[in-house]
């Protein structure tokens, strides 16, 4: 049975214990490691922005502008990318597993290291996209546009015309 006067430590310990650590909100500006978590940012104009090591799993970026932004070691599990520009985009070492990438367009972008496993490549050009050691397995390429991309051995490159496997 608790007295009158551990009420008020006790209450104050629920508060801590519930209020957790602070996160980053959706309407918070691009930068290295915000927290964007199951946030919509559909039609958002983030070309050059700086999303290295960001918390985007979940989060929601159709028909995004992310042209030559940075998204090195970003986190963004389960994120759509669907019909967004990410031309000359670095996806360095993204974990990108079950991504939709649908119709996106990826030519240039920098995907060296990128866990793409199981992830949504469907019609995305990826044009002289540089794939040298990204994981792809599961991942769907049905229709993505792969000439001139550097394979993921980091040697072969991909056939103009290449369309859904490198030849």
């Amino acid at each position: 049975m608790h007295t009158p006067s551990s009420l008020p430590t006790l209450v104050a310990g629920l508060v801590l214990l519930l209020a957790g650590p602070a996160i980053a909100g959706c309407t918070d500006p691009p930068a290295p490691e915000v927290v964007w978590r199951r946030c919509l940012l559909e039609q958002s104009e983030l070309a050059g922005a700086d999303l290295s090591r960001a918390v985007l799993r979940d989060a929601s970026f159709q028909r995004a502008t992310l042209t030559g932004a940075k998204l090195i070691e970003a986190d963004a599990i389960e994120a759509r990318f669907v019909s967004a520009d990410l031309i000359g985009a670095d996806l360095s070492r993204a974990t990108l597993r079950n991504a939709d990438f649908t119709r996106a367009n990826l030519q240039h972008a920098i995907l060296i290291g990128a866990d793409l496993r199981r992830a949504t490549l469907f019609r995305a050009d990826l044009t002289d996209a540089n794939l040298t050691g990204a994981n792809l397995s599961g991942a769907n390429m049905s229709g993505a546009m792969l000439g001139g991309a550097r394979w993921t051995d980091g040697r072969r490159v991909c056939a103009a015309g290449s369309v859904g496997n490198c030849q």
